[in-house]
């Protein structure tokens, strides 16, 4: 049961581009927003469909994954952990913010697959 405390599994749509970052020492960090969405049916039968918005984090050889093969619109499962971090901004104000730290990165459709 230990290696299920903090485990979040997602599949979704990029909501953009993902921000790749390489730092002096090489590695590298990849920021995307990812998109689920659930939809159901109110008591009158109206359908209604949610959407949320996740931020994924991925380093290393993920970032890479991301990098070569993720783009705004991919269809992706996403693997990882929760964390949540805050820091302060030039005029002191205080922000939060919660992240996916993916572990695993899938690309469920690809363009090449679509129009073959």
């Amino acid at each position: 049961m230990n290696s299920l405390r903090n485990k979040v599994q997602l599949i979704g749509n990029l909501g953009k581009d993902p921000e790749i970052k390489t730092f002096d020492n090489g590695k590298k960090v990849a920021r995307f927003s990812m998109a689920t969405s659930e939809t159901y049916k109110k008591e009158g039968g109206e359908k209604v469909t949610e959407t949320q918005w996740h931020n994924i984090v991925a380093w290393n050889g993920a970032a890479g994954i991301v990098e070569k093969l993720l783009k705004k619109g991919n269809e992706v499962a996403i693997e990882g952990k929760l964390t949540s971090r805050s820091w302060d901004d030039k005029d002191g104000k205080k922000h939060y913010i919660t992240e996916v730290i993916a572990n695993e990165i899938l690309l469920m459709k690809s363009e090449k697959s679509d129009s073959n």
